[in-house]
């Protein structure tokens, strides 16, 4: 009986560990709506630092990106991203992607991948290299496709998806526009969050 008692309390003792461990591994808190966003100044793949805080100056919303060369989700959201910026360029929006993940292990997602893409599909906004993986972290961003949407004074005011469908046939909520036209006509976004689905950012694995 006391056998049995000692090996209950050490399976028990063993579950709660794992627990920990599981919360321990959990994205950090996502970032606060109506706070300042992380500034950034990263390089393009047209060989040029592009400054968050210059684009700020100069467009009434800033639009981030997190985007991904290998990741099926991140390239559904290609064209659509592109069409947002077409549609919304005139209005004071600049878009920006920003790829963070491990070049190493996913070598498709690679500078000079990010050049070849950026030229085929015409992108008509900076695609950025995050190599560091600092500018992730400090957005906490989770997948790609993960959205940002920062107003000219600098605070965030929506985090999420760019919309609820993958088909884009299937789409019932714009969400990224939405945000934009919210933000434009100095309104709140409404939701200002939701809920980003795309494949995980490959984080470099610690040394």
């Amino acid at each position: 009986m006391m056998k049995r008692r000692v090996q209950f309390i050490a399976t028990g003792l063993f579950a709660l560990v794992l627990l920990s461990a599981a919360y321990a591994a959990e994205p950090p808190e996502q970032l606060e709506i109506g706070k300042p966003a992380p500034s950034f100044n990263l390089p393009n793949v047209d060989g040029k630092m592009v400054d968050s805080a210059e684009l700020l100056k100069n467009n009434k919303a800033l639009v981030v990106v997190f985007m991904a060369n290998h990741c099926p989700v991140a390239v559904a959201y290609q064209d659509r991203l592109i069409e947002i910026q077409k549609d919304y360029k005139e209005r004071g929006v600049a878009i920006v992607a920003i790829s963070s993940n491990d070049a190493a292990a996913y070598p498709t997602d690679s500078f000079e991948n990010m050049k070849k893409r950026a030229e085929e599909k015409k992108y008509n906004f900076p695609y950025l290299y995050d190599e560091s993986q600092e500018v992730a972290r400090s957005f906490r961003a989770t997948c790609t496709p993960h959205v940002f949407v920062i107003d000219a004074k600098g605070n965030l005011a929506y985090r999420g998806a760019v919309d609820d469908n993958r088909d884009p046939k299937k789409v019932t909520n714009a969400y990224l526009r939405d945000a934009l036209d919210a933000v434009l006509a100095g309104k709140p976004a409404s939701p200002a969050t939701t809920k980003q689905v795309g494949c995980s950012i490959k984080w470099k694995k610690e040394k």
